[in-house]
């Protein structure tokens, strides 16, 4: 049987102020990565490229949106991608084109780790955006819940091989 690393993989999602789709993200890919009792591979954040709402809870439509999945993400806060050491994650995963630029731009792509869009390991839809709910409906929130569930799966079957030695 393969042995488990010590280090767990550090998962950054990233959308625009980390109110809506990251952590939705966050909060769907903590959940995958338990279904599969792989959780304590995995150290997941999130964080926002910009920083108007900084410490504010997410928005009310996206934690009702995860409890509809039965998760909770009601405690989690915002975050600014300007406070955090980029390079300390082996993952950064943003949910639109602008997040990935803004991305790039904040850490040179020099000696960054991974960035990718979220959807990047769904075959078929890796160019795909996350697109942004807030000015949608509920219906649109559940949309989003949809394709953070498909691509945390996706990101899971391709990440769960590297946390193997």
């Amino acid at each position: 049987m393969p042995m488990i690393t010590d280090n767990p993989l550090s998962i950054l999602f990233v959308c625009y102020e980390n109110i809506c789709r990251s952590p939705m993200a966050e909060g769907v890919f903590r959940s995958r990565a338990s279904m599969l009792g792989v959780e304590h591979c995995f150290q997941v954040s999130s964080a926002g490229t910009r920083c108007y709402q900084k410490g504010s809870s997410p928005d009310d439509r996206a934690v009702s949106a995860a409890a509809g999945y039965g998760i909770d993400i009601s405690a989690l806060q915002a975050r600014c991608v300007e406070d955090l050491d980029l390079a300390a994650f082996d993952w950064i995963f943003a949910m639109d084109h602008e997040n990935f630029e803004d991305i790039g731009r904040i850490t040179g792509f020099g000696e960054c780790p991974q960035v990718r869009l979220v959807m990047s390991f769904v075959p078929g839809r890796g160019q795909d955006a996350i697109h942004d709910p807030y000015y949608g409906t509920h219906r649109d929130f559940m949309r989003v819940m949809d394709d953070l569930f498909l691509a945390s799966a996706h990101i899971l079957c391709n990440l769960v091989g590297h946390v193997y030695e």
